[in-house]
């Protein structure tokens, strides 16, 4: 049994050994490249999102969806966007009118709700309702909530109260070099607490486990994996706070390492539904030992929200 159970481990190890260095190293440089690495990984997800819809007889849009969805991502790094297209112009003595980020989020929301309206009213395939409900879903949970984690860390650069954390309201240039690190560790951190999670309660869960978490949605996970992710999630967000995050209280890492405790494990418990209900064991089999993209971020997908309205609303505020 155990032999079955860690069977793909090797290769599991070594894809997260060539991936965890390259998704740390564009973390860390943020910005543009940052923004690449989770538009990416959303695209991916979303594509196996409506692949699972499709298992269950819908159609969705799928192109337009992940097309929408690019867009959507790209308003959480607008307001950089909005900064470099204006000082392209203005240098050459033209001066924009732009959207707000919260109007240019708005506005693709609501166009790529009319569009897809729209072409379902013409459409002949499949039911008009099902396909409308995936195509909006995917966009709606995996778009937008990647999005936010984009929006944390652009945070640092762009919405960092610099008053609240040095003696002056202006920052010198070795103080935003340091705002800057802190918001790359901040990602980091929560990559590295969400892994740490999963594999505690990974092992723990295969080696221990005997009380089912959730056995009609997955029933290989168990209590003692869930609460051994949990403590190693608070560990390691504690950690994290000591060595590179020291502008974070011990209450704050306490409740970021509680969010992805929680939150990354129940966001694996709803991908877990989605596939039950497809009738598959992987939304793909993209990662070698992993299976597909959404499998493997899907924890992310329900920390990423949760964890940028903490920052911004209260670690920030």
């Amino acid at each position: 049994m155990a032999n079955s159970s860690f069977g793909n481990l090797p290769t599991r190890v070594l894809v997260a050994a060539i991936a965890i260095p390259i998704i740390l190293w564009l973390t860390m440089e943020g910005g543009y490249l940052f923004f690449a690495l989770v538009a990416l990984i959303s695209g991916l997800s979303l594509h196996e999102f409506y692949a699972l819809a499709e298992h269950k007889g819908a159609f969705p849009l799928k192109t337009l969806g992940i097309l929408a969805g690019f867009v959507v991502n790209g308003a959480f790094i607008y307001e950089r966007l909005q900064v470099d297209v204006f000082r392209f112009f203005e240098a050459r003595g033209v001066h924009l009118s732009m959207f707000s980020q919260l109007q240019f989020l708005f506005v693709a929301q609501l166009v790529f709700l009319i569009v897809v309206l729209l072409i379902e009213l013409f459409r002949r395939k499949g039911s008009p309702t099902l396909n409308l409900a995936t195509t909006v879903l995917g966009v709606l949970v995996i778009s937008l909530f990647f999005g936010t984690l984009i929006s944390t860390r652009e945070l640092f650069p762009y919405g960092f109260p610099v008053h609240k954390f040095f003696p002056a309201s202006f920052a010198d240039e070795g103080q935003l070099q340091t705002i800057t690190r802190w918001g790359g560790y901040t990602v980091a951190s929560v990559f590295a607490t969400i892994w740490i999670c999963d594999t505690a309660a990974y092992f723990v869960g295969m080696s221990i486990g005997k009380h089912k978490l959730f056995e009609r949605v997955s029933p290989k996970k168990s209590w003692e994996g869930a609460i051994a992710g949990f403590v190693f999630a608070e560990l390691t967000m504690i950690a994290a706070r000591a060595l590179v995050l020291d502008y974070l209280t011990l209450g704050n890492a306490l409740v970021l390492g509680g969010i992805v405790g929680i939150f990354g494990q129940l966001g694996d418990l709803v991908e877990s539904r989605f596939k039950r209900d497809a009738g598959v064991k992987d939304s793909s089999s993209i990662i070698p030992g992993h299976g597909g993209v959404f499998d493997r971020f899907d924890s992310l997908v329900f920390v990423a929200p949760f964890v940028y309205l903490y920052i911004d609303f209260v670690v920030l505020s």
